[in-house]
């Protein structure tokens, strides 16, 4: 390969290589490895496995340093070695090839395929670091691939173009409408990274090769303007205890012809092709010329935002801007009988409670699903339910699925918590999945609000969630707190619900911190039932503290004294917080409704 990469690829088709991941995993290397090590424990592996590659007919193959960045070696504590794994990364691929095909440095996101908290500065940060080894091994181009944000792919490509002249190469990752996960579209995107000064811009992983050919159907082929296309072979079935994906070589050859049939001229195989995929593809494409003008229709992207069906409804939101707003918590019952749950929201309802809210399986102890409780509730009462969503049980697939089922039953008042890990509850061998946090759940949320799912695909309506956050008022690091509350706002937080608080003296100090807020906040309360209750929360329930005095007045009471010193106790703190908010957030006690429907008719009867 004399002439240069981009040279030869003004004029030719340049067959790329396909997933080295796939055949690792096929020789043994678990899921759970670092890939990216192998280039220093089995170089003999790695080199072995690209020369298939070569041997299969790709003119370009990709290093093995995909992932090799600070912030991905780290979960291996791999960090300090990300000089030696790129430089050997781009060596190794060298001598696989023999000078017979280019050798493309791969690097891919930070932040896709996980939720994290990464600022954009540290992003770039890490970009640098790793490009900039990556180039001082010189190979023939920089791949930047598998980015499923289009704000993150303008961050690495400015930080490429800063650091190396190498062509640089940018591949997104979008769904069959072509849009990405940040709900941009294929379209100015690539006006965009080519602006910037993206050499080669295209489209890799997506699902298969269908949705990358419907996406390149609507970018229209200009002067200059150099594509690649990387698919997977389809969508992987679960085999075995394997991964199998499904799309046949021949399928590849056929789908070679029809890609570059769209004018791409760098092609090559993502997730789950092999060196016989590859194959099929150079041998379709052997003698073709690439493609410098389509001759299909350009498909009119789509645009606008989708229909929102938008509830009418006044709620909480609209009643506190005018008068003392109560929100009520009735747990979902452990067992199966929900009814008193249903009598009890109709008690409150009499007593004024304008919601019912209810926990998500809360302290990780299985209950009933309060979106259904919720439903019922709705139904028999009239009672407007406001669902708490925790991160916990819920992977990115069930937490959507989750919010589309509200919004079918037009239940649009949500809380966005993290939860309580599984391991303190009642299931020994469950596990926590937080693929969100509650800032990534808001954010999520309001997405779908704009008719975007989470994967950046439009929806067929857009939902109208109102998105409550938690706050913790008796947390040692308030200024911590009050960070977390600024950023879980700039998210789009629309109220706060706070945790209890038994002290008076707190409401003073919760509303120095609301008016610094925009949105309103609802401070709970939640009775004391007798002595032994007042100790358990104090001593075993995080985020809750009682104060020496309460403590003293639930001592040695128990049964009907100690709910009426308790109700006491509450309603004192209740005048206290009504001369400060009008947002009221009764939490109760072993479903005891009782006594928070007297604490709502003593408020109203002031």
């Amino acid at each position: 390969m004399k002439t240069s990469f981009l040279d030869y690829l003004q004029e030719n088709i340049i067959i790329g290589d396909g997933a080295l991941g796939t055949l690792l995993y096929g020789k043994g290397i678990p899921m759970t490895h670092s890939f990216d090590e192998l280039n220093i424990s089995r170089p003999a592996l790695i080199k072995e496995t690209i020369s298939e590659y070569v041997r299969a007919g790709a003119q370009a193959v990709e290093t093995n340093t995909f992932t090799a960045n600070r912030h991905k070696l780290n979960r291996f504590e791999l960090g300090h070695r990300v000089e030696e794994i790129n430089v050997r990364g781009v060596d190794i691929a060298r001598a696989a090839t023999q000078g017979e095909a280019y050798v493309l440095a791969s690097v891919g996101p930070v932040r896709a395929g996980e939720i994290d908290e990464i600022t954009d500065d540290e992003v770039k940060a890490i970009f640098a670091e790793q490009i900039g080894t990556l180039d001082s091994a010189q190979p023939d181009a920089i791949i930047l691939e598998t980015f499923a944000r289009a704000s993150e792919l303008e961050i690495a490509l400015a930080t490429a173009l800063q650091i190396t002249k190498l062509p640089v190469i940018a591949q997104i990752s979008v769904d069959e409408t072509g849009a990405t996960r940040d709900g941009q579209h294929i379209v100015p995107v690539f006006k965009k990274l080519r602006k910037m000064g993206a050499n080669v811009v295209g489209i890799n992983c997506a699902k298969g090769p269908s949705a990358i050919l419907h996406a390149l159907e609507q970018v229209p082929l200009s002067k200059g303007l150099l594509l690649s296309a990387y698919p997977n072979a389809g969508l992987p079935a679960y085999v075995d205890g394997r991964y199998l994906y499904l799309s046949t070589p021949d399928y590849f050859g056929d789908t070679a012809w029809r890609l570059r049939d769209q004018g791409v001229r760098l092609i090559g195989g993502c997730c789950g092709t092999t060196p016989e995929h590859i194959q099929a593809m150079a041998k379709a494409l052997d003698g073709m010329q690439p493609v410098k003008r389509k001759s299909v229709l350009v498909k009119a992207s789509r645009s606008g935002i989708p229909e929102k069906i938008i509830d009418s409804r006044p709620g909480v939101l609209d009643y506190v801007k005018e008068r003392p707003t109560f929100i009520v918590e009735l747990d979902p019952p452990r067992g199966l009988n929900y009814q008193k749950i249903v009598a009890g929201a109709e008690a409150l309802k009499l007593a004024g409670a304008d919601a019912i809210t209810m926990a998500d399986s809360s302290l990780g102890v299985t209950r009933m699903s309060n979106l259904a409780l919720g439903h019922i509730v709705q139904q028999e009462t009239g009672l407007m339910p406001l669902i708490h969503l925790a991160c916990r049980d819920r992977n990115l697939i069930g937490t959507q699925a989750m919010l589309m089922g509200l919004h079918a039953f037009n239940i649009n008042y949500v809380l966005a918590i993290t939860g309580d890990p599984a391991k303190v509850g009642d299931q020994p061998g469950a596990t926590s999945v937080y693929d969100l946090n509650s800032f990534n759940l808001v954010r999520m949320i309001k997405q779908m609000n704009k008719g975007i799912a989470f994967s950046g695909r439009r929806m067929d309506q857009a939902t109208d969630f109102k998105v409550g956050v938690a706050f913790n008022p008796n947390s040692q690091r308030m200024d911590a707190q009050v960070r977390r509350l600024e950023k879980k706002v700039q998210f789009g937080a629309d109220y706060v619900m706070t945790q209890p608080i038994y002290d008076p003296k707190q409401a003073k100090m919760l509303a120095d911190i609301a008016a610094n807020f925009d949105i309103p906040f609802f401070i709970g309360i939640m009775p004391l039932v007798n002595q032994r209750n007042a100790e358990f929360l104090h001593h075993e329930v995080p985020g809750i503290t009682i104060p020496d005095f309460a403590l003293n007045r639930m001592k040695g009471l128990e049964k009907e004294a100690g709910q009426v010193e308790g109700i006491k106790i509450a309603a004192e703190l209740q005048n206290e917080i009504l001369s400060y908010f009008k947002g009221i957030y009764l939490i109760t006690p072993f479903v005891r409704y009782e006594m928070t429907t007297e604490l709502i008719e003593l408020a109203r009867a002031v």
